[in-house]
């Protein structure tokens, strides 16, 4: 779409909300109309186990795919979105992704990987929404390819402070 928003919802520790605000917010915003894609940026997968996928770490094709085609400046899998009754897409996590952020270490232009990622995925959509992984690493930090995604929104979730 062409005015595509990008929202990153982060935080660097587990347990605040992030996929729970993620989930809600897609599905909020694709009942009124928008065409949302969900991303799980976090191999734990819990923002696609969520969503109905019952083990992810058996996914031919996820995050972690699309973004090895990147790299190696191949075609990216055509069937990487996963459609879900909730009105919402989402690009699955799993597992694989903790050895995709070790292995950009030694990638030419890192920081610019999972940004060309989202931008084949604008086109398409009205939002999409990142669920990060609770940590300072590789994907998600100034030096790594996840905050150069150029997320037009940064959602912190903060923990309750009781």
């Amino acid at each position: 779409m062409e005015n595509c928003k990008v929202i990153a919802i982060t935080n660097q520790k587990g347990g605040v909300g992030k996929t729970t605000t993620t989930v809600n917010l897609g599905v909020g915003l694709a009942n009124t109309g928008n065409k949302v894609v969900l991303i799980d940026a976090d191999p734990q997968g819990s923002l696609t186990v969520s969503l109905g996928v019952k083990n992810p770490d058996e996914l031919d094709v996820s995050l972690s795919s699309l973004m090895q085609s990147v790299i190696e400046d191949e075609q990216p899998p055509g069937n990487a979105i996963i459609a879900h009754n909730e009105g919402v897409d989402l690009l699955p996590s799993n597992i694989e992704l903790s050895g995709m952020e070790t292995g950009l270490f030694n990638v030419m232009s890192r920081e610019y990987v999972l940004k060309s990622c989202i931008e084949g995925l604008k086109k398409y959509y009205d939002y999409i929404l990142i669920d990060c992984m609770p940590s300072l690493g590789m994907i998600d930090t100034g030096r790594g390819s996840f905050r150069r995604s150029e997320a037009g929104l940064w959602l912190p979730a903060l923990p309750d402070p009781r």
